[in-house]
């Protein structure tokens, strides 16, 4: 497992970079007048654009497997109806104008998640009968918000920051994964909570989140570097603990999820890692404090 983690582990966050300085290279490019509807009118590419494709393979990944766990949790769920939830949920994240007023824009939320609901209902209950469509329903809401609205965080992030500063959250938070990894194999003692993720220790996770506030402080000192608006290197420490513990806990719901449906990883089309979703479980959590936090910086 370590030799695929060490192998695969690099060529992620390569293809992270690589979205970053593409997504970068896009912004403001002009959009052809036959494609513009898809963006509300503009005339050129606004900024996420790249950010949003990675997002949406990835919930499409990740929405197959939450609908394999809550099959193995007795639950019919549909790879179709819980991928679309995921992908509407990203959309009102990422393509709502900013020019809507913030009443607006909670209205354009709450539409998709009744159309969310109602499509649900409908497709569950197709073969006329009333078993199972309550718990389905819920099921697919779960996706939505769960691979939808926390997964568009990152996008919220970058429609007011520079991709960069998106990077740093994601690799920030990560970062404990890797920490809290190699330190609980090397001096891993005490379990965190063996009932739920039996392969946690507290020396891990403070090894992890010592990391994250190394990697957040560092992360904040380059970005300064390139002239990137944020706070004191010491704040980013700070910043990259908290995301690394937030993304910790985020961690332990996705185990929560496998735990209860017998699982140990998501799926394997990650070897080393398990699935898609064994990979953004940490940054589901973080990415939304990590909103929170940069916006709180200029209000």
């Amino acid at each position: 497992m370590l030799r695929y983690r060490l192998t695969l582990g690099p060529v992620l966050i390569a293809t992270i970079v690589a979205v970053c300085f593409f997504d970068q290279w896009v912004e403001g490019a002009p959009i052809p007048s036959g494609l513009r509807w898809l963006f509300f009118g503009r005339q050129t590419i606004p900024p996420g654009l790249g950010v949003f494709l990675l997002c949406a393979a990835a919930a499409v990944l990740a929405s197959r497997e939450l609908a394999a766990i809550l099959k193995a949790n007795g639950v019919e769920a549909s790879k179709r109806i819980t991928t679309f939830a995921a992908i509407l949920g990203l959309l009102v994240s990422g393509v709502v104008p900013a020019r809507f007023l913030a009443t607006s824009a909670a209205a354009v939320v709450c539409s998709a998640a009744t159309v969310v609901l109602l499509t649900s209902l409908a497709f569950h209950s197709r073969r006329r009968t009333v078993e199972g469509v309550v718990a389905s329903a819920g099921g697919t809401l779960l996706a939505f918000v769960y691979l939808g609205l926390m997964f568009g965080f990152a996008l919220a992030i970058r429609r007011e920051h520079s991709v960069w500063v998106l990077a740093w959250v994601i690799l920030t938070t990560k970062a404990c994964d890797i920490g809290a990894f190699f330190t609980g194999r090397a001096i891993g003692r005490h379990k965190l909570i063996l009932w739920l993720s039996p392969g946690k220790t507290w020396e891990g996770l403070v090894g992890g989140v010592l990391t994250s506030a190394a990697v957040g402080a560092g992360g904040v000192a380059l970005l300064r570097s390139m002239g990137i608006a944020l706070p004191p290197v010491w704040e980013g420490a700070v910043a990259g603990a908290v995301f690394g513990l937030v993304g910790q806990l985020g961690d332990l719901i996705e185990s929560l999820f496998k735990r209860d449906a017998g699982m140990k990883d998501s799926s394997s089309v990650l070897p080393g890692f398990g699935g898609v979703l064994d990979v953004l479980d940490s940054p589901l959590l973080a990415l939304p404090v990590a909103f929170w936090w940069l916006h709180g910086l200029h209000a």
